[in-house]
C-alpha cells in the first residue's frame, strides 16, 4: 500500500525524533522560514501537545480556535485550520494542549493511523498553495508521529552532537522502515542533520564521525551549531532569521535550505 501525500508538487516532509530536546522545533521553525527567503510556500502543522512551534512563531493561545486536534478528527479541513505566523508567507496549523488526548480518540476509529493523511488528500487547495508542509512530531513514537510518516514522502531527523546521541536513532529507522514496508511504500529518509554542533568540542566531532559512519549518504553536510540566537529567538515568537539575520544559526539554516532544495529539484 502507498499512502504519503500523492502530488509531485507538493511534498509532506515528517520533522521527527522520539528523543526530546533535540532541536526539532527549531529546525522546523528555521528551515521552513529558510524556504520562504528563497520563494518556496510553506506550511508547518504542529504535531506536538506542547505547542512549541506555535508559540514559536506568535500564534498566542486565544487565536487558536482551530487546531490540528480538530483536523485529525475530521471536524474541519486543513485549510480551515490554517494560521498566519510571524514571518510573512509562513503558515501554520497550530496545536494546543488537547492534541495530548489524540492518540485515544484516535484509537477509536476504524483506520486511526491514516487521518492525516486522509485530511491532506481531501484538501485539495493545499496543491498550488504550498511546495512543503513540515511536519513537527511530539518526542516519542506515537500514534501521533505514525500519522506524521504515513501521510509524509519523506522523514527528516535532527541529532543532537552530544553522548548517546546515536542511541534510540535505530528503533526510529526501524519504525520508519516498518511503515514504508506495510503502509507507506513511498516513505523515504529525507536526512539526518546534525545540531547543537560545537566544533571546538572533541565529543560533536566524534559523534559527527560516527553519524556518517554509520549513516552515509543521508546525512545532511551542513551542521547546525550550538548558538545564543537561535536559543533566544523562539522568546520573541520569531524565527532566528527574523530575530538575529546574521547569526551562525541563522546562516547554517539558509544551507541547510539550499541543500534541502538540492535534494528536491523537482519542485
Amino acid at each position: 500500500m502507498s499512502n504519503g501525500f500523492d502530488n509531485n508538487d507538493l511534498k509532506v516532509v515528517a520533522v521527527t525524533n522520539q528523543k526530546g530536546g533535540v532541536g526539532k522545533t527549531t529546525t522546523t521553525i528555521n528551515l521552513s522560514a529558510a524556504l520562504i527567503e528563497l520563494g518556496k510556500k510553506v506550511l508547518i502543522i504542529d504535531l506536538d501537545p506542547q505547542g512549541n512551534a506555535s508559540t514559536g512563531l506568535g500564534v498566542d493561545y486565544d487565536q487558536r480556535s482551530l487546531t490540528v486536534y480538530d483536523v485529525l478528527l475530521a471536524e474541519t479541513s486543513v485549510s480551515e485550520a490554517v494560521l498566519p505566523t510571524s514571518m510573512e508567507g509562513l503558515h501554520i496549523i497550530p496545536s494546543t494542549v488537547d492534541l495530548s488526548s489524540a492518540d485515544i480518540e484516535l484509537i477509536k476509529t476504524a483506520n486511526h493511523s491514516t487521518a492525516l493523511f486522509r485530511a491532506l488528500s481531501e484538501d485539495r487547495s493545499l496543491v498550488g498553495s504550498y511546495d512543503f508542509i513540515f511536519v513537527d512530531c511530539p518526542p516519542s513514537l506515537s500514534l501521533l508521529t505514525i500519522n506524521a510518516m504515513v501521510a509524509a514522502n519523506s522523514v527528516l531527523i535532527p541529532l543532537q552532537s552530544e553522548f548517546f546521541a546515536l542511541e534510540g536513532l535505530s528503533q526510529l529507522m526501524l519504525s520508519v522502515r516498518e511503515i514504508r514496508n506495510s503502509v507507506n511504500t513511498e516513505l523515504r529518509f529525507e536526512g539526518v542533520v546534525l545540531t547543537m554542533f560545537d566544533r571546538r568540542n572533541n565529543l560533536s566531532q566524534q559523534v559527527e564521525k560516527d553519524a556518517r559512519e554509520n549513516l552515509g549518504e543521508i546525512v545532511f553536510k551542513t551542521v547546525i551549531p550550538r548558538n545564543v540566537r537561535l536559543s533566544e529567538a523562539p522568546s520573541h515568537s520569531m524565527p532566528v532569521l527574523t530575530y538575529e539575520p546574521r547569526s551562525r544559526g541563522a546562516q547554517a539554516y539558509r544551507r541547510l535550505a539550499k541543500e534541502f532544495l538540492k535534494n528536491n529539484r523537482d519542485i
